[in-house]
């Protein structure tokens, strides 16, 4: 039971941390939305048998939006899942594009814990494509994003089958989001 009062306080972080945030789409839903998803479907995926693997997918932002320390997430929920939240933070040194690049070339070798969250995340963004995509977006970029978000999936397949069946609807709503209907 008390690992459930610390999902409940990473949630309590991850608004706090994200407050000002919001999704690009055009509900500007707020952010933690985002995170709650992505701690939605870990859970629902893993049975929530994995009470870290949910709190490192309510805090997977944290480092590489908000610039948490990592030493501040290690020291309020542990080793276990700073290393998680690492282990799925891009280089935002890195320009955009190479970043894109290196999610593909390395989502194959990401532990298994680390590929749920970014399968989840991926989920979580193309269900937002769907629902809420953002006015910049044209319907050339949703597309690519579906596209390059398959290639990363690629990677991640063969963690979850209940997560992987998640993406693939998701994926394939993105894209008849902007399919014309004949």
């Amino acid at each position: 039971m008390k690992e459930w009062i610390t999902v409940l306080k990473a949630a309590d972080a991850a608004a706090r941390w994200h407050v000002h945030q919001k999704r690009k789409g055009v509900a500007q839903e707020p952010y933690i939305n985002h995170l709650l998803e992505v701690a939605m479907l870990v859970g629902d995926a893993t049975d929530g048998k994995d009470t870290n693997l949910v709190v490192a997918a309510l805090l997977h932002d944290a480092i590489e939006d908000q610039e948490v320390p990592r030493e501040m997430i290690a020291e309020a929920f542990g080793e276990d899942v700073a290393s998680l939240i690492e282990e799925v933070t891009d280089d935002k040194s890195l320009e955009k594009q190479e970043r894109k690049r290196l999610q593909v070339a390395h989502a194959s070798k990401k532990s298994n814990r680390a590929r749920v969250i970014k399968l989840a995340d991926k989920t979580s963004n193309l269900r937002t494509i769907s629902t809420s995509p953002s006015p910049e977006w044209s319907v050339k970029r949703r597309l690519e994003y579906v596209a390059w978000a398959r290639e990363v999936v690629v990677g991640l397949r063969g963690v979850n089958d209940r997560l992987e069946a998640e993406f693939d609807r998701a994926a394939a709503a993105a894209e008849q989001s902007v399919t014309p209907k004949l």
